[in-house]
């Protein structure tokens, strides 16, 4: 699965998985569906409900005129108002962002909205295909252009397989910490996360954050005072939570 790193302007990397090409094309599909939707809405609205009412008889082209800013700017205007996602993407869980790390703005939706006549319209899609499976951060052309990638709503936090099998069993292993074994999944996967962000980028975000992370955790354990190897701290603490609760 592609990944990418987003180092924000805090200067914290974060991890995230970038979105599927297939997730990409349901969340358009369905973003399609829903504008078809609403745009047969409002059709019917004027034709049977509000013109009648006001006396007018107008050509079958004046309608357009009525849907086309909904047909158009639907993504944009999606996209700009709820950080990144139109309905079709929230459904899928993805979502745009800035691959600087700096929070993106209408211009950079805008710029990713212009490009849509060519990556999907005129090319049937086809240009968004291509670019999107063949290059590393999976962006089309309209990506490329305004700096953006579409991703996963979710930071990617996971222990993998191999990890579990190298811990050691009950029998082995004398856990230093049996408290542990109250704390939450998702917790233990945050501590994964953010001793391997600050290994692989030691630098004074990433180390204040495993130093506030070492800190909360003394405290939920009752210890009267924080370890001295914040490293061997957490590593000690994930391998009593996987050998008690597995």
């Amino acid at each position: 699965m592609q990944s990418i790193d987003i180092q924000t302007t805090q200067n914290v990397t974060i991890n995230y998985e970038l979105a599927l090409l297939r997730d990409r094309i349901l969340a358009f599909s369905l973003d399609f569906i829903i504008v078809l939707a609403a745009c047969f809405f409002l059709i019917m609205l004027f034709l049977v409900w509000m013109l009648p009412s006001m006396g007018l008889d107008l050509d079958q082209e004046i309608w357009y005129l009525f849907v086309a800013p909904v047909y158009t700017f639907y993504t944009l205007t999606l996209e700009s108002l709820c950080n990144g996602q139109t309905v079709g993407k929230m459904a899928l869980q993805i979502k745009v962002i800035r691959i600087d790390g700096k929070q993106a703005k209408f211009l950079d939706y805008l710029l990713r909205w212009c490009f849509r006549l060519l990556d999907i319209w005129f090319s049937f899609g086809a240009l968004a295909t291509v670019l999107i499976s063949s290059s590393p951060k999976s962006q089309r052309l309209g990506d490329i252009v305004a700096n953006t990638a579409v991703v996963k709503a979710s930071p990617n936090l996971f222990v993998s397989l191999k990890d579990v099998l190298k811990i050691n069993t009950k029998e082995t292993y004398e856990p230093l910490y049996p408290m542990v074994k109250h704390f939450k999944e998702a917790d233990v996967l945050l501590m994964k996360q953010t001793l391997e962000r600050y290994k692989k980028y030691r630098n004074t975000a990433h180390k204040e954050a495993l130093s506030l992370l070492v800190q909360r955790i003394s405290e939920k354990l009752n210890l009267k005072e924080s370890p001295k190897n914040p490293e061997k701290f957490i590593r000690t603490v994930i391998k009593d939570y996987i050998v008690l609760t597995r």
